[in-house]
């Protein structure tokens, strides 16, 4: 294979049917989460002969694809999701780009895909958030970013592809949930299991997802906002919800979290929240924690709080958790102290209003 240099110049070109702009602010008045898109899209294409090619930032448009395309027929797939914020002076921020760079490698190594250079990956976002900058919602909106790369190349063999196509779109969004931040209630899948030891649960793979659907589907239908998945093995230890990682405050100041085991995904934002919840004193712990003992300790009072987190919702707490066997709640089913004082924490670091001694935050634009 031959290697490509780290870095690529991207070929601009802008967009010459943009929204207009009153359609545009139009639409911003009634964001929902991932169904208006901005005007450009990023690309970079690899060859196993050539490399990582042909940068460009351009028109959001639809792919060409063969119908034999590797990515139609073995889901060779990975994706990151991120967002961009306007901060409070007005400049637009990314939130710890770099991880989502390193993850989305690590992902591309687990699904036999080709590394992309982490310098590629962010100039690719870095660059169509500085086209789209007027698509970075005010307030409490922000632009998500949808970094992925498929399988390209047309052929049926049991391989991995030979072509791929990487690119960057984005995604004006309002909260991930309808009812802002109100605590959710969750499904506790008793037939369904997320990831297995072995399997692609610690890579942010579509196929992970597809897999969650009709779980989902069925808290849905139970009034629930999101399914919690437990292990496949035993079916006893809580593992992930279906798009987020979950945490646990107990009443003696240590918060509880499953351990990154293989089948549960790296959360960027569990990882700042592992950092702030240590930094103010409160003990992290992160161990297998049962469903049996979440409803023990959610009767006893032993666990104050719950609450989940991830790049979509942020931070969102946990009020009710139904099973096919009954249901509990969590505290006084609102949102605790602790997980209110994280999140504010998180996002004013996020949007600027909050210091950051971290240097999570990076300014494009």
């Amino acid at each position: 294979m031959t290697t490509t240099s780290a870095m690529l110049d991207f070929q601009i070109v802008p967009n010459a049917s943009s929204m207009p702009e009153a359609d545009r602010l139009k639409a911003f008045e009634n964001l929902g989460f991932g169904t208006l898109f901005s005007d450009h899209m990023a690309v970079v294409r690899w060859h196993v002969d050539t490399g990582w090619h042909d940068a460009e930032v351009s028109a959001r448009k639809p792919f060409q694809v063969d119908p034999a395309a590797s990515v139609l027929h073995y889901a060779q797939e990975i994706f990151e999701g991120m967002k961009a914020y306007k901060a409070a002076d007005g400049k637009i921020t990314l939130f710890r780009p770099e991880e989502n760079a390193r993850r989305f490698n690590l992902s591309a190594e687990r699904m036999a895909m080709p590394e992309l250079p982490e310098e590629i990956f962010l100039k690719a976002v870095e660059e169509l958030v500085k086209i789209d900058a007027k698509w970075v919602p005010e307030g409490e909106g922000s632009l998500y970013l949808r970094p992925f790369m498929f399988a390209s190349e047309a052929f049926l063999g049991v391989r991995p592809s030979r072509e791929y196509i990487f690119c960057v779109i984005a995604s004006p969004v309002g909260p991930y949930f309808k009812g802002g931040s109100k605590p959710v209630t969750l499904w506790v899948s008793e037939h369904y299991t997320r990831a297995a030891p072995g399997g692609t649960g610690a890579a942010k793979c579509g196929g992970n997802y597809a897999a969650s659907l009709l779980a989902q589907k069925e808290a849905s239908s139970r009034g629930c906002d999101q399914v919690v998945f437990l292990d496949a093995a035993e079916h006893k230890w809580i593992e992930e919800l279906g798009g987020m990682n979950v945490f646990f405050v107990m009443d003696d100041n240590t918060v509880v979290t499953p351990p990154l085991s293989g089948t549960i995904l790296p959360g960027i934002t569990r990882k700042s929240i592992i950092q702030l919840a240590t930094d103010s004193g409160l003990t992290v712990v992160e161990r297998p924690y049962s469903f049996e003992e979440w409803m023990a300790d959610a009767k006893s009072g032993k666990m104050r709080e719950a609450f989940a987190c991830g790049t979509a919702a942020v931070v969102a707490a946990i009020g009710t958790v139904r099973h096919p066997e009954g249901e509990f709640v969590i505290g006084n089913a609102g949102t605790g102290m602790e997980t209110e004082k994280l999140r504010n924490q998180l996002t004013g670091i996020q949007r600027g209003s909050v210091a950051d001694p971290y240097n999570w935050v990076k300014t494009v634009a």
